[in-house]
């Protein structure tokens, strides 16, 4: 449980730098979090998860939005070209 209740949550590549034993228990419980309604900003490349949790999600290129939109939207129907190429890279 935390300690505090804050209003937004945020998260920048909670999982990058963890032994990969560890990752599954990360997403875990930030999935939790996200379930009890907490607000978030999660920066990640862990697709699956972002496309399972998120309400909303942002795609940046170079630092800059190309597109965002519900994740069924997103992974589901792309507009851009490139965020059509990444999710092909990302399998």
């Amino acid at each position: 449980a935390l300690a505090i209740n804050p209003r937004v949550m945020l998260f920048d590549e909670p999982t990058s730098a963890l032994d990969p034993e560890l990752v599954g228990e990360v997403l875990k419980v930030i999935g939790d979090l996200a379930r009890e309604g907490r607000t978030m900003v999660l920066v990640t490349h862990e697709m699956k998860f972002a496309r399972e949790v998120a309400t909303h999600v942002v795609y940046l290129y170079n630092g800059l939005v190309e597109e965002e939109g519900p994740p069924e939207q997103l992974f589901g129907a792309p507009k851009s070209e490139r965020l059509k190429q990444f999710l092909r890279n990302v399998g």
